[in-house]
């Protein structure tokens, strides 16, 4: 019989398999690791925006005079924005029902065409207009020609609500016509059997579920116009952008305290937006079968019509615009496309760098975020989130005086990393979305089997995951780099001294009165835009509009 006292004690119920203790170990100790990783990748992208409130909380009894400045240029940035995320949330709702619900003719070109402003820049659109307009112009000569006299004045609020409302609509568009196309056919023929006509039926019953959608195209919008600077500049319109400009060398008590009250705004519109939702409750049900449109019978003339005037606006007036100036300078010989190769290269370059960069700076945390969740790695989201809050002018005026006054950083300034970096704060949350979404295209399943036959981590990231996950990080990827391509403010206060981008280009061309050279320039920059809005954006957008 064997003696108690000397027999081996029995492994504790956790330690009866070491190697799964282990295991459990490495996994917990990389599971932290991770978080860590994440909250650290947070704080950076959380950084400019501390540092700007950081600096203005310091300025002392500059702040009060400072802030004695901004409520006129706050009201009129507030001003601009509402009323243009409200047009967009109204004109994007309005041509996503006709392209998506009715019998419009050739509702599939509409469908394409209709997303295209979305390629101009905002600052290329005005300068489009406002050259247009100028004696010799395509705009001015139209007038002339129907025996009406062209606006002497294209400037101020009303000019600045039209150039960016017709190029931001696409943003609402684009959800709206997405929610449409999945929402099940149920909902509208109920209201229909109720006896309610094809309006109220819109109002009532429609309308509802697309809730989510507008106010997410809305509140993007809102953030694009708070941030908005090439247009209000060439327009005159003297937004909080247009003070932080101006004043970021002369008063930088005012820059900053400007730029701190348009940070707080976006903040509070983002908390805002959010708070809201949850209140609608719509339905999650989706349907693949065709939905019956909506016979707009005598209304199709004035659909038709509401159509053109839009694409004519937002796009057609403007490439005619620009195309005929660049015409001009290439008969003459005053300008050539071989200027803009090293100003194309530059932007091309930066715009992938920036795009590798973003997405893989945010996949740690996207995988965090989809497959173990933990509030430290919701905590690193908002904060790559808040980053596109954040206008590109002010994400610049930090990074700016930050490495000006940091001798360990000072080198960096006007360096093409500076600007890189900026431009990843600046994008990030639209990486980050996609790499959520790619996260989840890896099957649980799938994942558990590889753990079994892959004991290396990154082994597996690289072997089972990326190539799953590839299709949305190279969509997230392709955003990032639509956005640099098309980004102003932080190019001009950051890009290294000789550095010229497309967008650069075009501003100095136009500064300068050389619109046949700002026309060629912006020529080449939409033809890069349209391509990368075709095969990220376009290209989808078809398949959904006809499920």
């Amino acid at each position: 019989m064997t003696d108690l006292a000397t027999a081996p004690l029995a492994p504790a119920a956790g330690d009866r398999d070491p190697l799964a203790h282990r295991a459990r170990s490495r996994a917990t100790a990389a599971l932290t690791l991770n978080r860590i990783v994440g909250l650290a990748i947070g704080a950076v992208f959380a950084g400019p925006a501390g540092f700007v409130v950081w600096r203005t909380l310091r300025l002392g009894d500059e702040l009060g005079d400072a802030l004695g400045e901004v409520p006129g240029p706050l009201w009129r940035t507030i001003q601009l924005s509402v009323l243009v995320s409200a047009t967009t949330a109204v004109l994007g709702t309005g041509l996503a029902w006709l392209t998506t619900r009715t019998d419009l003719p050739f509702r599939r070109f509409w469908r394409i065409a209709l997303v295209l402003p979305l390629v101009l820049p905002s600052f290329v659109g005005a300068a489009a207009f406002i050259a247009g307009l100028t004696p010799g112009g395509v705009i001015f000569d139209a007038f002339e020609a129907v025996g009406l006299t062209p606006p002497r004045r294209f400037r101020g609020l009303g000019a600045s609500w039209l150039v960016l409302s017709a190029f931001t609509y696409p943003y609402v568009l684009l959800p709206v016509s997405a929610r449409l196309a999945g929402l099940h056919p149920s909902l509208e023929e109920s209201g229909r059997l109720l006896g309610l006509s094809s309006t109220a039926t819109f109002v009532r019953v429609t309308l509802p579920q697309l809730r989510s959608a507008i106010f997410g195209g809305g509140l993007l919008v809102f953030l694009y116009t708070l941030s908005e600077f090439g247009a209000v500049q060439l327009l005159g319109f003297d937004t909080l952008t247009r003070v932080i400009y101006a004043t970021r060398q002369t008063n930088r008590a005012l820059s900053f305290a400007s730029a701190s009250v348009l940070l707080v705004l976006a903040v509070g519109v983002v908390w805002l937006e959010r708070s809201q939702r949850g209140r609608a409750t719509p339905d999650d049900r989706t349907s693949t079968t065709a939905v019956r449109p909506v016979l707009l019978g005598w209304r199709r003339v004035p659909a038709l019509a509401a159509c053109f005037v839009v694409l004519g606006i937002g796009l057609i007036v403007p490439l005619l615009s620009l195309g005929a100036w660049a015409r001009r300078g290439l008969t003459a010989g005053r300008v050539s496309l071989g200027d803009l190769l090293d100003p194309a290269i530059n932007t091309a370059t930066v715009s992938v760098i920036a795009a590798v960069l973003a997405v893989g700076v945010v996949l740690p945390i996207a995988l965090a975020t989809t497959r173990r969740p933990h509030r430290l790695s919701d905590v690193a989201a908002v904060s790559v989130v808040g980053g596109f809050a954040i206008p590109g002018l002010v994400i610049a005026l930090a990074l700016a005086v930050l490495t000006l006054n940091t001798p360990t950083f000072s080198r960096l300034y006007q360096t093409s990393a500076l600007l890189v970096f900026a431009y990843v704060i600046h994008f990030g949350s639209q990486a980050l979305a996609s790499n959520e979404a790619a996260a989840r295209a890896v099957p649980n399943a799938l994942r558990e089997s590889s753990r079994l036959l892959e004991p290396n981590r990154l082994r597996r990231l690289v072997r089972v995951d990326v190539p799953l996950m590839r299709p949305g990080l190279v969509a997230g990827g392709g955003l990032v780099m639509l956005s640099t391509l098309k980004e102003l403010p932080a190019t001009l206060l950051l890009s290294p001294i000789g550095f010229t981008t497309l967008s650069t280009e075009i501003w100095a061309s136009y500064e300068e009165g050389f619109y046949a050279a700002a026309g060629l320039a912006s020529l080449v920059l939409v033809a890069l835009s349209a391509a990368l809005t075709w095969f990220l954006v376009l290209r989808r957008s078809d398949v959904v509009g006809k499920r």
